[in-house]
């Protein structure tokens, strides 16, 4: 029962630091405001400056990681109202995602090799650009850590949402497709959410992107640890 009852405070205390994050970030709308980047920072100093072990936060906070997949599932109903643009642009669509991912593959291990990390850790990042459950699932099936994998995923797609609008500027990325399909493939379901504040095509097109991200992630980063591991 005192397991219960430390999961509904964490769970409520984890969903109260996040709509107090949201409310900050609707008065000061600013990149690096974003309510899971500070959420984040946020529920770590806490537990760090009062010494609460991870284990006992997760007790509540494994509640709301349960919530992911239905979360993902929801993403299906912009993406069928979207469905005469996707069909549209679904050569280049693939194309641009496939590319994505070889370089979100490509990229983590090689800097991962010029730091010379251990092989564990290596195969824990090389499905970062995918959603958590798939990316922790494939981290299992080639050797690495899951838990692992889903910390390189947040940072993946927190990163990608706070360099995102910086880099859309440098490169005169104006077109609301192309947006979409670039943060879906580098910050998969962050992205997409992000990307659904802009708009339901920008949200539908990295939607895409992001399911078909994780397809091809799931069939790539076997093969490659076949060959490199």
């Amino acid at each position: 029962m005192g397991e219960f009852f430390t999961g509904v405070f964490f769970c409520i205390a984890t969903i109260l630091i996040y709509f107090l994050m949201k409310r900050i970030y609707t008065e000061y709308p600013h990149p690096f405001l974003l309510p899971i980047f500070t959420g984040t920072v946020v529920l770590v100093a806490l537990l760090y400056y009062f010494d609460i072990p991870y284990e006992s936060y997760m007790t509540g906070g494994q509640w709301i990681e349960h919530l992911l997949g239905p979360a993902v599932v929801a993403l299906a109903y912009p993406l069928y109202n979207q469905r005469d643009m996707i069909r549209k642009f679904f050569k280049p669509l693939v194309i641009s995602v496939l590319i994505g991912a070889m370089i979100g593959i490509l990229s983590g291990y090689l800097f991962a090799r010029l730091v010379k990390l251990d092989d564990f850790v290596i195969l824990s990042l090389l499905p970062k650009s995918v959603t958590t459950p798939v990316a922790m699932e494939i981290a299992f099936a080639t050797g690495g850590v899951p838990s692992l994998a889903g910390i390189f995923v947040m940072v993946a797609g927190i990163g990608g949402i706070l360099t995102a609008p910086y880099l859309f500027r440098l490169f005169h990325i104006h077109d609301v497709f192309s947006k979409g399909v670039g943060t879906g493939c580098a910050s998969h379901a962050i992205g997409t959410a992000k990307a659904l504040e802009n708009g339901e095509e920008e949200g539908a097109a990295s939607s895409v992107s992001m399911t078909l991200s994780a397809i091809i992630v799931s069939l790539v980063v076997p093969l490659f640890t076949s060959f490199f591991f």
